[in-house]
């Protein structure tokens, strides 16, 4: 059974039900949305609506939980993307309303479309727009492989809506411990803390130059000019590379200042509220599939400050990660069966050692590497064609997705997200040799991204099943009780998630988070013998678990 929720003009929220494909729908409008949300998912209905961020999470302030929901406007852009449904009226038809960018922000009371008279205008309707997406996927080649697809997407927009909701356990006291340690003690606002004003001034008196902000690239780049240090940028990878007194401790300024700006005590005083956590995840935030983060950093937290990241008392944090989950995925889309047999006993880049193609397992994560992201030169480009002749299918596969992208073509994930189209090595006879090499460029740099494309949002796709093939198990553990009382997800971060738990469930959530990695690389690729092993940590605190 499907029910559509809209909100319509006058502030009411209309339900469209059906029962069935053929079935037509019945219109009726609801007073209070969550107890009609509660009472009509005991006949767990999949939910259908514009937007999960802008339904879910009053569901959920009202302690709703929903199973299954349609994301409408996810859904839209992988089906007006995507080559499996290239040809249908919704890929091919004009922009509409929902081709515009999701607005994080919008009033929970904004109407949806207006009615004329008892019927809603087609433009934005969600039952117009839900029948048009359902063609798109019934006329498509591979119906099955796009709507895994879709359920996987908006499967993935109930869990960032849950995982805002519960938040991620942290210890502001310990928080800031980890900041006096490193930086010092909380300066007054708008003054460096102890640590960096040490190493500022030990910058300032190697470089001899008293008035350095290194916080400023032009003046960075001034002073290191001036004792005879040329680099193009302020990168720590090139400064890395100078040989000067200076360097050590402008390193180490520069890394702490990240720490500041990013995760110190404005981050500590604007984000962590009653012992939690709570960031703004973007489903489908990145055009690859991964996710982004709205505010707060939440996937990019630093090892430095992970110890914050503590569990209440009587629980414990189960930390999982999906090792080598790229190279597992490319050797699966390939079939490669030499490749899935090298990961077969555990470490994939042991077992591509072990097999001969290199003689180090640094050999084999740098070519491996090189191969998925198109590194040409140096330690990868020498070590290619080895591994081109251990695992031809699994080598030619993204070595054809980069051609595909260097001749502007698209490419496709294994369930059915594609690229942009880019323009290829394109040129018009007069060119300039300076303006062929130019075009020759743009397309060699579009056919790297397209060669990860297939590996990193395939890759995508199998966390996203990952993640709720989890979020399934888990509630059917809780037996009714509610989210943030059982067994539950806190944070995600592309390969690697953090469910907070009972201490005594620690074994059977362990074992259900690996049992969902199993099923997962099922649901991708069938009965393809690829595995995609995962190590699981029970710890007190998230900096344990590394």
């Amino acid at each position: 059974m499907l029910i559509v929720l809209a909100r319509v003009a006058g502030d009411r929220i209309m339900a469209a039900r059906r029962t069935d494909e053929s079935a037509s729908f019945g219109i009726e409008y609801v007073k209070d949305l969550p107890s009609f949300v509660a009472a009509e998912e005991r006949a767990t209905p999949r939910w259908v609506w514009d937007d999960t961020s802008h339904w879910y999470p009053q569901l959920l302030a009202a302690r709703v939980r929903v199973d299954r929901c349609y994301d409408l406007r996810l859904c839209h852009a992988i089906l007006r993307n995507s080559e499996l449904t290239s040809g249908s009226a919704l890929a091919t038809g004009a922009a509409s309303s929902w081709d515009a960018p999701r607005v994080p922000d919008r009033p929970a009371s904004g109407a949806l479309f207006e009615l004329e008279g008892d019927e809603p205008r087609v433009d934005a309707d969600p039952v117009a727009e839900l029948v048009l997406q359902r063609e798109a996927v019934a006329r498509s080649a591979q119906p099955g492989r796009i709507d895994r697809l879709l359920a996987a997407e908006s499967a993935g927009a109930l869990i960032a809506a849950e995982l805002e909701y519960a938040g991620l356990p942290w210890d502001a006291a310990r928080h800031e411990e980890i900041l006096a340690d490193l930086l010092g003690p909380r300066p007054p606002e708008g003054e460096r803390p102890a640590a960096l004003r040490e190493l500022l001034e030990q910058v300032q008196q190697l470089l001899e130059a008293p008035g350095l902000n290194p916080d400023s690239p032009v003046d960075l780049l001034r002073a290191l000019g001036r004792v005879g240090l040329q680099v193009t940028s302020t990168r720590s990878w090139e400064l890395k590379q100078l040989k000067h007194p200076a360097i050590g401790p402008l390193l180490e300024y520069k890394k702490l200042a990240r720490l500041l700006s990013a995760n110190g005590w404005n981050w500590l005083d604007t984000w962590v509220r009653d012992g939690r956590f709570r960031p703004g995840y973007v489903p489908g935030g990145v055009v690859t599939g991964r996710w982004a983060a709205n505010g707060g950093g939440a996937l990019q937290l630093p090892r430095q400050i992970r110890g914050a990241v503590i569990a209440d008392p009587g629980w414990k944090l189960v930390v999982a990660d999906a090792s080598q989950l790229e190279p597992r995925i490319l050797a699966a889309m390939s079939g490669d069966r030499g490749m899935v047999q090298a990961g077969a006993a555990g470490d994939l880049y042991a077992g591509i050692v072990a097999s001969g193609a290199v003689e180090t397992r640094d050999q084999a994560k740098v070519a491996m590497l090189g191969a998925m992201y198109g590194a040409t030169t140096g330690e990868s480009g020498r070590l290619m064609p080895r591994l081109e002749r251990a695992y031809p299918k699994a080598i030619a596969l993204v070595e054809e997705a980069a051609r595909a992208g260097e001749r502007g073509e698209i490419v496709t994930t294994r369930l059915g997200r594609s690229s942009p189209r880019g323009q290829g090595a394109g040129y018009d006879e007069v060119a300039s040799e300076s303006e062929v090499s130019r075009a020759r460029n743009r397309a060699r740099a579009w056919g790297r991204f397209t060669r990860n494309f297939v590996v990193q949002g395939s890759a995508a796709e199998w966390a996203l099943c990952w993640m709720a093939s989890i979020r399934r198990r888990l509630h059917a553990m809780a037996d009714g009780t509610w989210l943030t009382d059982a067994p539950h997800l806190v944070f995600f971060l592309h390969d690697e998630i953090v469910v907070h738990c009972p201490a005594e469930l620690t074994d059977t959530v362990s074992e259900q988070v690996r049992l969902a990695a199993v099923e997962a690389g099922q649901l991708l690729f069938g009965a393809i013998p690829a595995e995609f092993p995962v190590t699981v940590a029970v710890v007190d605190n998230y900096g344990q678990a590394k």
